[in-house]
């Protein structure tokens, strides 16, 4: 299953997408006595698999059912979409966990991975227009494959990791390096406003397979800048859930950002080095996760 987040009068909608377009679950519901159907991300995912279980059963009924709910199906290319993950009590992101993009950047492959954080600030959905801060030269794209956490995992084992997970997503973790490489923490170049879009859609982890072979891309205005597979990833997703999950709680609508493979700006030697800029469309693609498009703009 395919989630949406339809921004609707500056309210978040949960959307579904399906061979006869999104269905808008909250309009399909005014006419409906249903209940226990959630009717925004958030809600799905602190449901659990009763939460998701109900809206399966409400999405096949509207499929069915053309001519009832053929008014609360919509064109995806005539909505407004949020971040499709929405309220993350925790964004952890894994760095340098690609075996290539470690080599291009002639650092060290980590023996544990590397963990740091962003915040709710840097969320952005799909079509959003994202501000080049005044403070960076230096913006730097990133394709990763973030991990959706769907239930509460503390201390769990590898083989049993990817069962607290919901499903994945596309993201951009946008760098600004100049700020990024001033210290030893990463923290300032990693967190400015709108530096994580996510989307367009939260596709469930039975849609998805093995999360370690899929097609990772990144283009940027049309070329491709970056194109590899998550297999080349130095800690594969149940490495990385059961890790975290030793350290802090991860709990439903958590997510994890797994790293991004070679192809960035600043894998380039010094003089090949052209830095985001005003205007320039940025697209993420990951096999059987859609494409995430933005453009960047000046601040």
């Amino acid at each position: 299953m395919k989630l949406l987040n339809i921004i609707d009068n500056e309210q978040s909608r949960l959307g579904v997408l399906t061979g006869q377009g999104v269905l808008d679950i909250k309009a399909a519901l005014s006419d409906s006595s249903n209940e226990g159907i959630p009717t925004t991300v958030q809600e799905v995912l602190e449901g659990g698999d009763s939460s998701l279980a109900a809206l399966r059963v409400f999405v096949d009924e509207a499929l069915a059912s053309s001519d009832k709910y053929r008014a609360f199906f919509r064109e995806e290319s005539g909505l407004t979409l949020g971040s499709c993950v929405t309220h993350p009590n925790k964004i952890i992101c894994i760095g340098l966990n690609y075996r290539k993009h470690a080599e291009e950047t002639k650092a060290d492959i980590p023996e544990f991975p590397i963990l740091f954080n962003k915040f709710n600030n840097t969320l952005a959905g799909h079509g959003e227009s994202i501000p080049l801060p005044r403070v960076t030269q230096k913006v730097d794209y990133e394709a990763e494959l973030v991990i959706v956490i769907g239930k509460k995992a503390k201390y769990v084992s590898k083989e049993d990791a990817l069962s607290h997970v919901f499903g994945y997503c596309n993201v951009n973790d946008l760098s600004a390096r100049d700020l990024q490489l001033r210290t030893s923490q990463w923290l300032t170049g990693k967190s400015c406003d709108k530096f994580s879009p996510l989307g367009p859609y939260l596709v469930t982890a039975d849609e998805v397979g093995d999360p370690n072979r899929l097609e990772i891309k990144c283009y940027v205005n049309g070329e491709v800048r970056q194109n590899s597979n998550t297999s080349d990833m130095i800690f594969a997703c149940d490495e990385i859930v059961s890790y975290v999950s030793q350290h802090m709680t991860l709990v439903p609508g958590d997510i994890i950002l797994t790293g991004t493979p070679e192809g960035v700006v600043l894998g380039k030697p010094k003089d090949q080095r052209v830095y985001l800029k005003d205007g320039d469309v940025v697209t993420v693609q990951i096999e059987k996760l859609g494409s995430l498009t933005n453009t960047m703009v000046k601040e």
